[in-house]
């Protein structure tokens, strides 16, 4: 950045990693300038508000924004508490945001649509590490307009992009035409979007803590509208990884939850239906009607997509990324997270080097940097932004001192439908997860009972 030490670094997201940046880049002295697409930080984990995660607080605070946040007279949470996804904005993120640090420097309602280096596009080589980016933003007032900035840290998460329903990595047929009756990933069936699923037929796709929370909270809601029916569609022969660890898990609250929908299936209050692979969607006026690629057909009032997510890479046409054909995560990491071969736990610490693309002193961070792998941690996406800010503060040693261990003492669901930093539900049994933690010191994810990803027997 010594070309132009004089511009701000952009931090495109204001959910955890990417306030967890700011704070970083403060401390090293560096100006951050903070794009955020929602009208507040953490607006992505508002939409989940009403969703307890499986770790506790001590696992959900980034270090620098601590200290930042102490250093006003913020009181830390009690560090065992179990916090909402509601908790984690209001106690944490809002406080964060709104101190004058971090306020003058972030733009809400601001939008980014591309990103390139000022003056090239991708082809162009000559003076490419000393050029400035661009960073193109369309604002809540309307406008468009461009950014020059020394260096992009994209730490704007994959909530916006869910997987489809179908099977090849494609939309079922007839996927796009049934949107009305596709909810969200994580609907509040409870509270907020009750009135969506109460007495319906609700169909939930997946087979991650994601499903799972949902599924749970429908039983809930079935006690008390009984003419609610609950059905729920796997892609593989059993939904045994979804049951998990049960008592042997490292979190109660999670084996609970695997245990509790377990439960609910073989006292016929789901109805589950495994093999399922969608193939196609058939909108009528009263309902779709959803088809598997063996030709069996479930109707269904209403679809929950529970099939995670994957990074919108269209903003990064004009950078030069090197990403793992596989994951779609920077190619060096993706090897090391592809949940063929691994799990939460078995992921290595990694910082500003594996994260590195061909196009110098640019980084995607936090959920995005995994691509398609669903094994993210959020206290890894803290060290991730700890070590890419040092790199960019020409703190090569520290850049490279990894200082977060992750060994294995568990595992995170391999399916498509979930995500160690997916959140999942509340429920009558005990708090789930969305940024997987297990007791001290150490981070895992949600038990699968495999041992080293899909190959380990999936």
């Amino acid at each position: 950045m010594d070309s132009a030490k004089n511009l701000p670094v952009a931090v495109i997201g204001a959910g955890p990693v990417g306030l967890a940046a700011a704070a970083h880049l403060l401390e090293r002295g560096l100006e951050p300038l903070i794009l955020e697409a929602g009208t507040t930080a953490g607006a992505a984990i508002d939409q989940w508000r009403h969703i307890r995660l499986f770790s506790p607080w001590r696992f959900n605070l980034d270090a620098a924004a601590v200290r930042l946040l102490e250093s006003a007279g913020w009181e830390t949470p009690r560090p065992t508490a179990l916090p909402y996804g509601g908790e984690l904005v209001d106690n944490y993120l809002a406080p964060l945001a709104a101190l004058p640090e971090i306020a003058s420097r972030l733009q809400t309602g601001a939008r980014v649509v591309a990103v390139t280096r000022a003056g090239m596009d991708k082809t162009h080589t000559r003076n490419r590490d000393t050029t400035p980016f661009t960073v193109r933003v369309e604002h809540a007032d309307g406008e468009t307009r461009d950014h020059t900035v020394a260096a992009v840290i994209d730490a704007s998460g994959t909530w916006s992009r869910r997987n489809p329903l179908g099977t090849s990595g494609l939309p079922a047929i007839g996927e796009d035409t049934a949107a009305e009756r596709i909810s969200a990933p994580l609907p509040d069936v409870t509270g907020r979007d009750r009135a969506a699923f109460a007495g319906r037929r609700v169909m939930v796709v997946g087979a991650g803590h994601s499903a799972a929370n949902t599924l749970t909270s429908l039983a809930d809601l079935a006690r008390e509208e009984p003419e609610t029916r609950i059905l729920w569609a796997v892609r593989g022969a059993s939904a045994a990884k979804v049951y998990g660890g049960g008592d042997a898990d490292g979190l109660p609250a999670r084996g609970q939850l695997g245990g509790r929908v377990r439960r609910l299936v073989e006292a016929g209050k789901i109805e589950l239906h495994t093999g399922f692979g969608i193939s196609s969607l058939k909108s009528l006026d009263s309902h779709v009607t959803v088809e598997a690629a063996d030709g069996r057909t479930l109707d269904a009032d209403i679809v929950v997509p529970c099939t995670g997510f994957r990074p919108d890479l269209d903003i990064l046409r004009e950078i030069r990324l090197e990403l793992d054909p596989a994951v779609e995560a920077p190619r060096e990491l993706g090897p090391l997270i592809d949940p063929e071969f691994h799990s939460c736990g078995t992921v290595p610490p990694h910082g500003a080097r594996l994260l590195a693309h061909p196009d110098k002193d640019f980084y995607i961070v936090g959920m995005k940097s995994y691509g398609r792998a669903p094994t993210f941690l959020l206290a890894t996406g803290y060290e991730q932004v700890r070590s890419v800010v040092a790199a960019l503060a020409g703190d090569r040693e520290a850049a490279d001192t990894v200082q977060l261990e992750l060994p294995e003492t568990g595992v995170c669901s391999t399916d498509a439908g979930t995500s160690c930093d997916v959140p999942a539900a509340a429920t009558a049994a005990g708090p789930d997860s969305g940024c997987c933690a297990a007791p001290e010191p150490v981070l895992v994810g949600f038990p699968t009972g495999l041992s080293h990803g899909r190959s380990g027997g999936n």
